[in-house]
């Protein structure tokens, strides 16, 4: 039926191949797709996102090798400059760290609290958790090459 010949000849163009289908009764043949390489279709969003994920990124954090779990995204370097700051000027306005780290969700970012870093201690004011002081330590390095792109304001 018409719907085989539809996967039929989306399997064709995803293999390079043509399709010719010939009717028994009066030898009617009919082709459906010619033989060409396979080009997938691009994805604007998909392109657009990792575009800008790479924007974000301070630096060149992540080697060669490095498993999921390890990679330093631009949101984890985004989490990263909130603990930083935290580090250095005590419990903070959200709205304060945001404009200090040049991070524009920084707000949205300690409130969802992903990496358990953070904690609210009054409306808007955060501060680090127990999770967040032992975050420093295991972030050192990263932390530094951070404070050296976005020195904290005197």
């Amino acid at each position: 039926g018409l719907k085989s010949i539809k996967n039929n000849k989306a399997l064709c163009r995803r293999l390079g191949l043509g399709l010719l289908t010939v009717r028994t009764c009066d030898n009617f043949v009919e082709a459906h797709t010619d033989p060409a390489p396979y080009v997938p279709r691009k994805s604007t969003k998909k392109t657009a996102r990792h575009l800008r994920e790479f924007q974000r990124l301070v630096g060149d954090p992540n080697t060669g090798g490095m498993t999921r779990q390890g990679l330093v995204t631009a949101y984890r370097q985004d989490a990263l400059k909130c603990l930083g700051f935290l580090e250095g000027h005590g419990p903070t306005k959200a709205s304060d760290i945001a404009k200090s780290t040049g991070v524009p969700g920084a707000r949205n970012l300690m409130a969802a609290n992903h990496y358990g870093w953070f904690e609210r201690v009054s409306k808007g004011i955060y501060w680090l958790s127990p999770k967040g002081q032992d975050a420093l330590a295991e972030y050192e390095a990263e932390l530094d090459a951070i404070r050296e792109l976005y020195p904290p304001p005197t």
